[in-house]
């Protein structure tokens, strides 16, 4: 297991270093953001073992069962909240997690901002942008975003590293990585989040400076429990 998973994160760098190679990226450096959700610490901690610092979940109560000891072990990872953040999760998220990719709304920057106030730890955040529009996802819409997070920072203070997206299933992912670029430009701000396993290439090509990758490092993911 050990030396499966450090081929397939070697397998993964790689093709992200092709990828900056081939498209010539503009940032100097992409993160891997590995996404562990739903898999059990014993199928993260070979990935720990072969280097891999930099993690994603999506449920606070999930990462609070499994990362508090596998942080013991591995002191210097770095957990990012990937999954939408309800405002009464906002104090255990903000002990948990050291970024957060996904900040949507007014109430939950508000949220956050008092928490960190009262923490005496102020996380970077990411601004989740519905970059397709979709009514079933979460994030502010294209056109809002260059306002959202100047209301981040100016009425809350807060941290606003970059932006994240996930665009839509069954569509060329290539133009809205390009509108996101665009969007991070307006919004001043030099991270973006996108890219996933199927489509992280194109990713790096339209800028990426973070790409979640979850399925291609850790195979299938285990059925939900009921």
């Amino acid at each position: 297991m050990n030396a499966s998973a450090a081929q397939r994160l070697a397998e993964i760098r790689e093709r992200m270093g092709s990828a900056q190679a081939r498209f010539g990226a503009p940032p100097d450096r992409v993160e891997l953001v590995a996404v562990s959700k739903t898999f059990p610490a014993q199928a993260i901690e070979p990935f720990l073992a072969a280097g891999q610092r930099v993690f994603g979940e999506n449920r606070v109560q999930e990462a609070k069962e499994k990362w508090p000891e596998l942080r013991a072990a591995y002191p210097d990872l770095v957990l990012h909240l990937i999954g939408p953040l309800q405002t009464n999760k906002a104090r255990e998220a903000l002990a948990l997690f050291d970024v957060i990719e996904s900040l949507d709304r007014d109430r939950l920057a508000g949220v956050l901002a008092s928490e960190m106030e009262k923490a005496g730890r102020k996380l970077p955040c990411f601004v989740q942008v519905n970059i397709g529009l979709e009514p079933q996802k979460a994030g502010v819409a294209p056109a809002e975003t260059a306002a959202f997070v100047a209301r981040c920072r100016a009425e809350h203070g807060l941290d606003i590293v970059g932006l994240m997206c996930i665009p839509p299933e069954g569509l060329p992912p290539g133009p809205f990585f390009a509108h996101m670029a665009e969007l991070g430009r307006a919004a001043g701000v030099g991270q973006l989040s996108m890219g996933m396993s199927g489509d992280f290439e194109t990713a790096i090509a339209m800028g990426a400076t973070h790409v979640r990758v979850g399925s291609a490092l850790f195979g299938d993911r285990p059925p939900l429990k009921g």
